[in-house]
């Protein structure tokens, strides 16, 4: 397409925090080596779930970090979103008018753990604090650790090592690729293996959205759109679809996308307090992504995935 048609300008709209402003700039340089002649600005939001200190199920859950972001986007006030998935609900379609134009390469999707002295999470001295207000860490550290105990860390990333280093707990779980993006993954003690801490759904993977009929916009964007990581989000986003789990929900899962187009997706769904734990694993063969999304979610639900989730008091 030549590129009379594609915008002079891409307005961006994030969030405010440092973790989204890095997460905007890593899109920002992948579009000027695609298209140099593009310029970009971008328009900084302040969330519901940024500004609110306690916890997100009382703002409705995770759309708390979307609702602002979704309202400039459809109002015209800029062209383009960029999401970390895990924080877009997919419980629910997006907005009416708005579309996935295309999703990054994907980030590493495993946890870290943060402790001032490098300890492992199996150094950890008994009743120790881990600072974490995920409901999927709780779950997964109340089966494999439960002699830690953890406490509620709100804020983005800059500010739990901010109440980490003052004392508010003696370690941190994060994710070890936003500790990346903003420049802190020397604080991590240890990396945690996708078997010790199942991640959320859509980890790792950034996400441009824009308005679906912005045709020129989402020309522009398209070419960085990563086949792999896409197949992947399609089916995680598919299999929680299904679920219908809530933000108290305790679930998890990834699919991979391997190099012969092979895909897999592992999706696990716990009790708040670990000692429920359902699992499924499944190959796409000829499958779809989201065909796998699915057939993975019903295997959870003939586990009794429904029962657990809608047990949970949200």
């Amino acid at each position: 397409m030549p590129s009379s048609t594609l915008p002079e300008v891409l307005r961006i709209v994030s969030r405010s925090s440092p973790m989204a402003l890095a997460q905007v700039e890593r899109f920002r340089a992948e579009l000027a080596v695609l298209h140099p002649e593009i310029r970009t600005e971008v328009v900084p939001v302040s969330t519901a779930g940024d500004r609110w200190p306690g916890a997100l199920s009382a703002l409705g859950g995770k759309g708390a970090f979307t609702k602002e972001v979704d309202a400039a986007l459809l109002a015209g006030e800029a062209d383009v979103a960029v999401h970390c998935v895990k924080d877009v609900p997919a419980d629910r379609p997006l907005p009416a008018g708005t579309v996935f134009a295309a999703v990054l390469r994907r980030d590493d999707l495993r946890d870290a753990l943060v402790h001032p002295d490098g300890l492992t999470l199996d150094q950890l001295p008994s009743g120790s604090r881990i600072g974490t207000s995920s409901v999927r860490r709780v779950a997964q550290l109340a089966v494999s650790h439960p002699q830690l105990t953890c406490v509620p860390i709100r804020g983005n990333a800059n500010s739990r090592l901010a109440k980490l280093a003052a004392g508010e707990a003696d370690a941190l779980l994060l994710a070890a690729s936003g500790l990346a993006r903003i420049g802190e993954q020397r604080q991590i003690s240890e990396v945690l293996s996708l078997e010790a801490m199942c991640p959320p759904i859509g980890a790792g993977v950034l996400a441009l959205q824009c308005r679906e009929e912005d045709t020129s916009t989402i020309e522009a964007v398209r070419g960085l759109n990563d086949e792999a990581a896409w197949r992947e989000t399609t089916a995680e986003r598919m299999f929680l679809h299904v679920l219908q789990g809530h933000c108290n929900s305790p679930i998890a899962g990834y699919a991979r996308a391997e190099r012969d187009g092979r895909l897999s997706l592992r999706g696990r769904v716990f009790s708040p307090d670990g000692k429920s734990v359902l699992d499924a694993h499944e190959w796409a063969g000829p499958l779809d992504p989201a065909t796998l999304g699915t057939s993975v979610a019903v295997a959870l639900l003939r586990q009794g995935a429904r029962e657990l989730i809608d047990s949970i008091p949200h």
